[in-house]
């Protein structure tokens, strides 16, 4: 059987249980390169076979899991953060069922959350935002004609960019060209969790700038929006005037 595991962003301590239990008892491991702390393949046993998937293709990683289903040995797809996000899993599982190979996911901490917990923020502030864009900005790959990031900021909505460092100055534009204003905050999330984690703190005037002068050229998140300010309203679930289905409040 093939397990997907989501890890967590950086930190190994972030991966549920059930994925740290998956790995101790693995045959092999294919992992996501880099971008997976090898604290984690630490767990694996001392006869596990570990691959590194930044260095094959699908076909190679297919080949690799249907070896191993042949000899009736477990494979673990480790992907980091979680694999719904920009983790190409959903080719891997429709050519499982192809091949009438089992599979299940467990799922990770993403990269968007622990970006969030390094800020000590809240994407979705009363009064500010209730909408989380995560998006990409169009390079060498794609994205569709309707989610240019440039349309996609036309929103005002909290956005969080990924694959995209590599790109700032093309994002920064882009932002600009919608419903941010050059005094819009923003920040770069180095490596969330991560023992070398890095934040800039900047605006999105500033954010081009701002991530060359910390030297941030790769494995980065930018996160744009309003809640990165001081200003939002309070919430009305904890409001003394507002009635919920398990308080009443003045408001009745």
């Amino acid at each position: 059987m093939v397990h997907f595991v989501g890890a967590g962003p950086g930190a190994p301590d972030l991966i549920t249980r059930r994925g740290a239990a998956l790995l101790q008892t693995a045959d092999c491991i294919i992992y996501a390169g880099s971008l997976v702390n090898p604290a984690l393949l630490g767990l694996a046993g001392p006869d596990c076979a570990i691959c590194n998937s930044a260095e094959m293709t699908l076909e190679q990683v297919l080949a690799v899991m249907k070896e191993n289903e042949a000899a009736h040995k477990t494979t673990v797809r480790l992907h980091t953060g979680d694999p719904c996000l920009y983790g190409a899993i959903r080719e891997q599982m429709d050519a499982l069922d192809a091949m009438g190979i089992a599979y299940d996911d467990t799922p990770g901490v993403s990269s968007f959350c622990g970006a969030a917990a390094a800020l000590n923020a809240e994407y979705t502030l009363p009064g500010v935002s209730q909408t989380v864009i995560i998006t990409r900005m169009e390079g060498r790959t794609p994205v569709p004609e309707g989610e240019r990031l440039a349309a996609l900021a036309a929103h005002g909505a909290t956005m969080v960019i990924f694959l995209s460092i590599g790109l700032i100055d093309k994002v920064q534009t882009a932002l600009l060209q919608g419903a941010y204003t050059p005094a819009t905050p923003a920040a770069v999330v180095y490596k969330a969790t991560w023992p070398e984690q890095k934040i800039v703190h900047c605006t999105v005037g500033t954010l081009a700038e701002s991530t060359r002068a910390a030297g941030i050229a790769k494995t980065a998140l930018i996160v744009v929006g309003d809640f990165l300010a001081a200003r939002y309203d309070r919430s009305k679930l904890y409001d003394p005037a507002f009635t919920t289905e398990f308080r009443r409040g003045t408001d009745r």
